[in-house]
């Protein structure tokens, strides 16, 4: 008898249904074939299912069990078949039809019938709400994060017999509840805060203006000046995350097997910070069966690069992909996979390899020839895609000394940014734009309109400091920002003049 049951397989961030077909026959000896283009974890899934239903007191006839996972020209991979895999045979071996009805099934199977969670359940559950599926069963452990997506009923799975006897109607398994808008406003707060910095008013400025238009930054200082701690509270200053925002980056979190049941949904923008010793594919994404990288980790978020220079070369050249469209492809011998990866970049690193290159208190003890290999390992293209660069110098005595918060909260900050967000959500109102970072040239004629005299500063500057035709560009996106943030319909004078100021910096290093 064949028996039929829908299933899913992951493709990058999305899923694809797949239909899980079992054939039962009498044989002398007992086998599980599986076909339909399986890896090794789903073939070896035969071994796994056999034994939890053995496990589960549920019947399974002597004889062939064929199973095939259609389409098949699919790649299936890993172990979220095997729920599906023995609720098909078991059906396949009884002597009636079983319908097993509108519903969509996965989970990993252990040898005593028990389901272990899975990765991708939230790409699986939207999936399944899109082929206009009633019911999702999942392993317990992955049912909040299932229970995001409207329109489906997640049934929480603890084990193979309880599934069984579900679907056979012998047991009740409420639908999980969730309730969503609860969900979101009790799990947003932040554990950090931008009071907490004390002094580096000019640096707060500047990540106040690349938060607002999503604009790169880098930082430049010494050691122990507080470049790590002002870029982990980058993301308390930026808009909440929409659900739509919240989905798309929970999805990669869940295919990268990042999740848990204390944090089975992202509400918070991710702050991702990879060490310089990561390799390409750590970075971008990539490996035999390609995976999210640091950059799709960090999607609708903040990636961090802390010792900028300390990246391989090759390792830093990749990023310009990303950077540019907002999102990253990797092609492989199985095909080729794009995943998400629109972020905003915080780069930090010292003005040297001893860190004390200019300081009026401490003495640089590196070569001009050392200062100089330092500084060329960033390449001008890459720099070029750094909207703001900021000098973050010590902090005194004075400010350190304070008791009291010297500085705004990141509430105070967020407003006004969310302000600035608002217009340009606004202006860019039925285009693919959605912040002045990632406007179009097109856009850029019809929005970046300067006056005669903030034209005379910016041509002056693009003669004396030979900044590139994208170094052009990017002024005049910072301005643009720079009056969202004054709520001034026209770029000023002194927008333009400010954003001078923050590009200045990699002329004044790198040249």
């Amino acid at each position: 008898m064949i028996s039929r049951l829908y299933s899913a397989a992951l493709r990058g961030v999305e899923a694809q249904e797949v239909e899980v077909e079992v054939n039962a026959r009498g044989a002398d000896k007992p086998m599980v074939m599986i076909v339909g283009l399986p890896d090794a974890a789903v073939r070896e899934s035969s071994q796994r299912v056999t034994s939890a239903i053995g496990a589960s007191a549920l019947f399974l006839a002597d004889g062939v069990k064929t199973v095939n996972l259609a389409p098949a020209d699919l790649k299936k991979e890993g172990p979220s078949f095997d729920l599906p895999i023995a609720l098909a045979m078991v059906a396949a071996c009884r002597s009636e039809p079983f319908e097993f009805g509108d519903c969509c099934v996965v989970g990993e199977l252990g040898l005593d019938g028990a389901v272990r969670p899975v990765k991708g359940v939230l790409s699986i559950a939207l999936e399944a709400k899109r082929r206009g599926r009633k019911r999702l069963l999942v392993p317990e452990r992955n049912a909040p994060e299932a229970a995001v997506i409207e329109g489906i009923d997640v049934h929480p799975i603890r084990c193979l017999r309880d599934a069984w006897d579900f679907l056979e109607g012998e047991l009740t398994i409420p639908a999980y509840q969730l309730d969503r808008r609860a969900f979101f406003e009790s799990h947003r707060s932040y554990e950090v805060d931008f009071d907490e910095v004390k002094g580096q008013y000019v640096v707060k400025r500047a990540l106040e203006v690349a938060a607002a238009g999503n604009h790169n930054l880098l930082m430049v200082g010494p050691p122990g000046t507080g470049k790590s701690m002002l870029a982990k509270r980058i993301a308390t200053i930026m808009p909440d995350m929409t659900e739509e925002e919240a989905i798309g980056t929970t999805q990669i979190h869940s295919i990268a097997g990042m999740l848990d049941p204390k944090r089975a949904f992202l509400t918070t923008r991710p702050y991702r910070s990879p060490h310089h010793t990561i390799s390409d594919a750590g970075l971008l994404g990539g490996g035999s069966n390609p995976g999210p990288g640091e950059v799709s980790l960090a999607h609708h978020g903040v990636l961090f690069l802390d010792e900028l220079p300390e990246f391989r070369r090759s390792t830093l050249e990749v990023l310009r992909q990303p950077l540019e469209d907002g999102e990253v492809t990797i092609s492989r011998a199985a095909g080729t996979l794009t995943f998400p990866s629109s972020f905003m970049m915080v780069a930090a690193m010292n003005p040297c390899p001893c860190g004390f290159y200019g300081d009026a208190k401490r003495d640089c003890r590196c070569s001009v020839r050392q200062i100089e290999n330092y500084r060329q390992r960033i390449s001008g293209p890459l720099l070029d895609r750094i909207d703001l660069h900021v000098e973050v110098p010590l902090v005194d005595y004075k400010e350190l000394s304070k008791t009291t918060a010297s500085g705004e909260s990141s509430a105070t900050i967020r407003e006004r940014v969310v302000a600035a967000r608002k217009i340009q959500q606004e202006r860019f109102a039925g285009t693919r734009s959605t912040t002045n970072s990632t406007m179009s040239p097109r856009q850029m004629r019809e929005h970046c309109v300067i006056g005669a005299e903030a034209n005379g500063f910016l041509e002056h500057a693009m003669e004396e400091m030979s900044f590139s035709a994208r170094a052009h560009d990017r002024i005049l996106k910072v301005a643009r920002t720079l009056a969202d943030l004054a709520g001034s319909p026209e770029i000023r004078s002194d927008d333009v003049l400010e954003a001078i100021q923050y590009r200045s910096l990699d002329r004044k290093l790198f040249s």
